[in-house]
This record gives C-alpha cells, sequence and structure tokens, in this order.
C-alpha cells in the first residue's frame, strides 16, 4: 500500500485491522470476479477512502470504495 493522501490515511486507520483486510480481499474484478487488490493506493473521496491498485490474479487496474460510516 502506498499513502499519498493525508486525509485518506487517517480515515482508513480508523477501520478495525481485520475489517481492512477483509476489504482488501474482497474487491471486484471484472475479468476475475472477486479478488485481492495488490499494490494499492488510499484516496480521500467525498463518499469515504477509495483503493485504486491491481487485481491479485490478472494485474488489471481494480478499485474499491469504502464509503464513510
Amino acid at each position: 500500500m502506498s499513502v499519498t493522501d493525508f486525509k485518506a490515511a487517517k480515515k482508513w486507520s480508523k477501520i478495525p485491522k481485520d475489517i481492512q483486510k477483509r476489504i482488501v480481499n474482497n474487491v471486484f474484478c471484472s475479468t476475475c470476479g472477486v479478488t485481492t487488490i495488490v499494490n494499492y493506493t488510499l484516496y480521500d473521496d467525498r463518499f469515504g477512502v477509495l483503493l485504486q491498485g491491481k487485481c491479485e490474479k490478472c494485474g488489471k487496474d481494480v478499485a474499491r470504495l469504502v464509503e464513510d460510516g
């Protein structure tokens, strides 16, 4: 994981580690279906935290939005 957005990192750090792991391991890829996101970056989004990275299986770009609670 790389962090270029301090606000996103702060939001992400408030999520319990076990939930973070579940989120990272439950990302949709248009080729592979449910996959794990790797080499991801955190971004602050108006709806929450956006994870953008690669599919662990095929390497395609994938993303996951974690909405603010």
